[in-house]
């Protein structure tokens, strides 16, 4: 049977995208992924898709939506919540229905990073590497 699971952040725009990203091509035969955000952007950072086109990960259908759209009665019941930002764990969240088990990857945000283009994709590159082994352990316990 797959498990649904949801990524949330603050904004929905990187972190959570990409790792909704990586569960679905790594786990795509035992998972789904989600992801959402407390407020979120009004697009998929660029460079978060850059960042995935780089590891050959997909990207169509990608957005930045709101945690209320599953928290409908008709949303897809998750399984597994896991909160990539440390702004998001700390809101109260809409009560999920199904009572998934939840985690926490504590991730900076490298949408937060100034400087270079260099110096900004780096962070992204870094934030999706880190994704990538937490997803991948994940899928192994």
């Amino acid at each position: 049977m797959i498990k649904n699971v949801l990524f949330l952040c603050t904004g929905n725009s990187a972190r959570s995208i990409m790792a909704e990203s990586l569960l679905n091509h790594w786990g795509k035969s035992q998972f789904i992924g989600y992801s959402a955000g407390s407020f979120p952007k009004t697009a998929v950072h660029p460079l978060a898709l850059a960042a995935l086109n780089e590891r050959l990960l997909p990207t169509e259908g990608l957005r930045s939506k709101s945690w209320d759209e599953f928290a409908k009665p008709d949303a897809p019941v998750m399984d597994y919540i896991f909160t990539v930002c440390d702004n998001a764990a700390g809101e109260v969240c809409p009560v999920w229905p199904g009572h998934p088990a939840t985690g926490h990857w504590s991730l900076p945000d490298p949408a937060a990073v100034t400087g270079t283009e260099t110096a900004r994709m780096s962070a992204f590159r870094n934030t999706a590497r880190t994704l990538e082994a937490h997803v991948r352990k994940f899928l192994k316990a």
